[in-house]
């Protein structure tokens, strides 16, 4: 198994993408740590792995933007699996739409502090372990939206450019410590996220449910919503040994709507 004798944390790890993620990694037989601010989610997933897999699993109750909730959290997360995470996934992040001149105060802070700061202090508290180990894998799941703009999500879209400059400039720190630090950029991906996008579409638009959703998977060359388990199957490949040579990339998976 690719990922045996490894530790995994996964942020956001209660549902969609975190959640495939924590199964792809324990079927290569990684220790899995999950965490999110939803203990009921986190612990359900958690239960899952340890009946499907039959892997050890643990979880944690944690808000990325706050640096004393990460603390604790991984220091829950040592105390039940024996060590610091080898891999760390960071994969909780929020999306909300408005136009720019009505993004309030908040909305802007709230997507700062989740999707940017909250990749910067789960990493900064993971990377000192691993470069002492001469080996570590940081994937950040970031978005096409940190490639590109779209309207009314400035506040996202400028977090998760955020992201994709602080994955590639942690890449070249630790390019020399067996440590490889990568993104991945989905577009629209069969999750509660999307599905909340389909309805404030909805809401604004006026359009039907099955017209909204049209609308999204035409966005995508192949017609269609990425799987959550195409982007664990990456996640795989980007922290296993096979990978070590793809450091500091953005990787997209969106069916070819972004081709940079």
């Amino acid at each position: 198994m690719k990922l045996s004798g490894k530790i995994a944390l996964i942020t956001g790890g209660g549902r969609g993408i975190g959640r495939a993620i924590a199964h792809a990694f324990a079927r290569e037989g990684a220790r899995v740590a999950i965490v999110a601010r939803t203990e009921r989610e986190v612990a359900r997933v958690a239960e899952e792995i340890n009946k499907d897999s039959g892997v050890e699993t643990a979880y944690a109750v944690c808000d990325v933007s706050r640096v004393e909730s990460i603390g604790q959290a991984f220091k829950t997360i040592s105390q039940k699996l024996g060590g610091t995470p080898d891999i760390l996934v960071n994969n909780a992040g929020i999306a909300e739409s408005a136009p720019l001149v009505k993004t309030d105060d908040e909305l802007w802070q709230r997507h700062l502090a989740v999707n940017l700061s909250g990749v910067f202090y789960c990493t900064r508290a993971a990377l000192p372990a691993m470069v002492e180990r001469g080996w570590g894998r940081i994937i950040n799941v970031a978005s096409i939206a940190g490639k590109t703009g779209a309207p009314y999500i400035a506040a996202y879209a400028a977090s998760k450019h955020g992201v994709l400059g602080l994955t590639r400039s942690v890449a070249l720190e630790v390019a020399t410590k067996g440590v490889t630090v990568n993104a991945i950029c989905p577009g629209y991906v069969d999750t509660d996220m999307t599905t909340h996008a389909l309805e404030t579409i909805e809401a604004k638009t006026g359009k039907s449910a099955a017209d909204s959703l049209d609308a999204i998977k035409a966005m995508n060359p192949q017609r269609r919503l990425v799987e959550p388990e195409e982007i664990a199957a990456l996640a795989v490949l980007l922290a296993s040994d096979e990978g070590r040579g793809i450091n500091g990339q953005a990787i997209n998976v969106d069916g070819g709507s972004v081709l940079f």
